[in-house]
């Protein structure tokens, strides 16, 4: 791709550029955090930075890539939908669309019958909440503290006030925040009946992959069911196979209303957003179709990819691969944590999601550091900064899983030894 290389006449040029003609803020942050990096080439599980710099990716861009970047089989299948399709035409019904909404309400509860498309899980999200709201005939979401769904129109509002406060937009009389984890506090948010429905993400991720404790998601939903409001399952980041199962809620026990997914679904190759939903939350598709437009959402060449997608990520070897890759992980971090129980604090796990807890406030920091340095990227929760996000992808073998815990070995070692020294610090 020279004619994109040529624009940059060095790394450092490339930063420079980014912070004058992008993101200022978000440039200098990395740059601040001693994260020097730009991806230039990238295959499989590994990333290149423009220098050269190999790093195994543990960070997935919040599950994009779970089944590898440039996967094979998604360009291969990419390259041969480009020769008969391209986005479509979101008004008419179409063959793309279509199969692979079917496709999802196969591998979804039996109840889930409609696919609503967006570009982007915040697009989804907001699909959701407008489908409760006109199906409960109610304005109230409730969702949980230090949460994201997404960043637009209302799905923004349902999550942390971090996202809202800096362009006015919140709405704290019909968006309301309860704990995580806390059926008492959802209890009296939902007793009114006048919530129209609760949006939690199955598995926190920007919290740090908090996981719900027992009974706690099947009590939402049997609270959701007596006080009138529906249940909806963000399953961006949860979704998609990465607990062993294809939707997290489901292994929980719990069958939502709506089920919000992005991210892996499009391959890491096109963008693609879905609310999968039952008929009483789909009642609207019969009345007026065409209350929800979206003109990139539900990309007919996005539908090819995702179709590919959800026929890999449901093989029964790769989910035997989840199964042994996370009985891997878990025993390799145990051992890892066993020689570093004042600073290595805990480890968060449902498959191949794994939340690993440093002393806060943001203990989770030097420890990204050190594994940038060693050639693995795994990033902090931004909503807890003690909790380092770790997440394998689903197709990594044996052998890379051991490169993988041989290098989180040395670097939460390094990590440790800089803490107790004072060169590093868990404070900022």
């Amino acid at each position: 791709m020279n004619f994109i290389h040529d624009r940059f006449a060095s790394k450092r040029d490339a930063v420079e550029k980014s912070a004058r003609y992008w993101n200022p803020a978000k440039t200098q942050f990395w740059q601040d955090v001693g994260i020097d990096f730009i991806i230039d080439r990238r295959e499989g599980y590994f990333l290149y930075d423009y220098s050269g710099k190999r790093l195994i990716d543990l960070h997935l861009n919040g599950g994009n890539f779970n089944l590898g970047h440039l996967n094979a089989e998604l360009v291969a299948t990419l390259k041969e939908g480009l020769d008969h399709f391209d986005m479509g035409n979101h008004h008419f019904p179409s063959l793309c669309r279509t199969a692979l909404a079917e496709a999802l309400h196969e591998a979804s509860p039996d109840s889930l019958i409609y696919t609503v498309y967006g570009a982007s899980g915040s697009e989804a999200s907001d699909i959701a909440i407008k489908s409760a709201r006109y199906a409960t005939r109610r304005r109230k979401i409730v969702s949980a503290f230090k949460s994201y769904h997404g960043s637009t129109g209302l799905s923004v509002c349902a999550g942390d006030e971090r996202f809202t406060e800096r362009f006015l937009i919140a709405r704290p009389e019909e968006f309301i925040n309860v704990p995580f984890n806390d059926l008492g506090a959802m209890e009296q948010a939902l007793a009114g009946g006048d919530v129209a429905a609760v949006i939690l993400e199955t598995i926190p991720a920007t919290y740090g992959f908090l996981m719900p404790q027992d009974g706690y998601l099947p009590g939402v939903k049997a609270l959701c069911e007596r006080y009138g409001a529906l249940y909806i399952a963000d399953e961006v980041q949860a979704g998609m196979m990465r607990t062993g199962e294809m939707w997290a809620a489901v292994k929980y026990g719990v069958v939502p209303d709506i089920i919000v997914v992005a991210k892996g679904i499009g391959g890491g190759i096109f963008p693609l957003g879905c609310a999968i939903m039952n008929e009483r939350a789909g009642g609207w598709l019969k009345e007026d179709g065409f209350a929800h437009i979206s003109t990139g959402g539900g990309s007919e060449i996005a539908c090819v990819v995702a179709l590919k997608v959800l026929e890999i990520t449901q093989r029964p070897e790769v989910r035997a691969n989840i199964q042994a890759r996370a009985a891997q992980f878990r025993a390799g971090l145990d051992a890892i944590r066993a020689c570093h129980q004042d600073f290595f604090l805990g480890i968060r796990q449902n498959g191949l999601i794994f939340g690993l807890e440093f002393p806060r406030p943001k203990g989770a920091n030097p420890v990204m550091r050190a594994a940038y340095r060693n050639g693995v990227w795994a990033i902090f929760s931004t909503f807890d900064p003690s909790v380092l996000q770790f997440k394998p992808g689903l197709l990594v073998d044996e052998a890379l899983a051991d490169e993988i815990l041989a290098i989180m070995a040395r670097s939460i070692a390094e990590a440790h030894e800089l803490v107790k020294s004072g060169r590093e610090t868990i404070e900022g």
